[in-house]
């Protein structure tokens, strides 16, 4: 009899290595990230226990629970030609599709490795990020929508799915995929107004999925206090409602007070905070990261190194102007989203 699989703390799979996703001088979205991210990673979990795994494509049949055969068909094209401009933020090259469908498959290895009993917690941390992506086309960065197929792939197999995407940017793409869907519960804090203009409070699910889509747009500048606030009066009673098997983060780090293209005021202890509650909606602690934006390394580097230590079970790091912030709870927000989720 073949003894079980050893189980890690922490299995982080990255396509960080094999990136052909190439974009515009000074654009924001560019391999730099990637590389950040993983070594601050590797720094703060030396001694931890966890293990790294390189991403595995994902191929048609995995995508073509989310995306459009024709959409797919179009980008095998598009990569073909050399590449475009996709939508006005967005660029491909001849191998974005490529480290795209290693973006995607990251998160279904992860998915498979917690379901083998290899790991208890899991991160995707690939390029580019996926939440704007629709099924029928690329926005914002994003190609294909790494965090759908992984919900979606759960879906089809019985699971009910959070998703929890804290980016200070709504995830239009996600939203939309399961807008319809009882079985995927989509959770989103992000700025307002801001891009991509959507998120209301107002938007709560399709005709068949009615509360199955929560909303909190915040205002530019809110700090920890608010969104801890918003998660604990809001979100996490509506998630425990919901009572999901599985969670998944669909991890921002572009909330940091730093990052260049945004107007909140969150630290890497923020976002540690943030992880501690949503492990607590998680069935058995578990749950699956995935990153998303993030713009500023150093930002982007200390937030999700953040992440993985808590998640890995090790010394959380301290880092100077990173303590927890709070700049008053913005009380009208909360007040606004109690009454519509309530």
């Amino acid at each position: 009899m073949s003894s079980p699989p050893a189980q890690h703390r922490l299995l982080v799979v990255t396509n960080d290595g094999d990136d052909r996703h190439v974009v515009p001088a000074g654009h924001p979205e560019h391999s730099g990230r990637l590389t950040a991210a993983m070594a601050s990673i590797r720094s703060v979990l030396a001694n931890a226990d966890w293990i790294e795994e390189s991403a595995g494509p994902a191929d048609d049949k995995a995508l073509a629970v989310v995306h459009t055969q024709s959409y797919l068909v179009s980008l095998e094209a598009d990569a073909a030609a050399g590449g475009s401009q996709l939508d006005p933020d967005t660029h491909s090259s001849p191998g974005s599709l490529a480290t795209a469908r290693l973006a995607a498959g990251a998160s279904l290895a992860a998915v498979a490795a917690m379901d083998a009993g290899r790991t208890h917690h899991a991160m995707a941390v690939v390029r580019p990020p996926g939440h704007h992506a629709l099924a029928d086309a690329a926005m914002g960065f994003c190609l294909l929508n790494n965090v759908a197929v992984a919900a979606a792939t759960l879906a089809a197999h019985g699971e009910r799915v959070a998703v929890i995407d804290w980016d200070v940017h709504h995830g239009n793409g996600t939203q939309a995929i399961f807008y319809d869907d009882p079985r995927v519960m989509y959770v989103s804090t992000h700025e307002s107004p801001h891009y991509p203009g959507t998120g209301a409070l107002s938007e709560t699910g399709g005709p068949n999925a009615e509360r199955t889509t929560l909303n909190v747009p915040l205002r530019a500048g809110s700090a920890g206090d608010t969104f801890r606030a918003v998660f604990d009066d809001v979100i996490l009673g509506r998630l425990e409602s919901f009572a999901p098997t599985r969670v998944i983060v669909s991890a921002g780090f572009d909330a940091h007070r730093d990052d260049p293209l945004a107007h909140l005021g969150l630290t890497a202890a923020d976002f540690e905070s943030l992880t501690r509650r949503v492990i607590d909606v998680a069935p058995d602690g578990r749950l699956l990261v995935v990153m998303e934006g993030g713009y500023n390394l150093t930002a982007l580097g200390r937030s999700i190194a953040t992440v993985a230590a808590v998640l890995a079970d090790a010394d959380v790091p301290t880092y100077d102007g990173e303590a927890a912030t709070s700049g008053g709870v913005d009380a009208d927000t909360l007040a606004a989203a109690v009454a519509a989720h309530r």
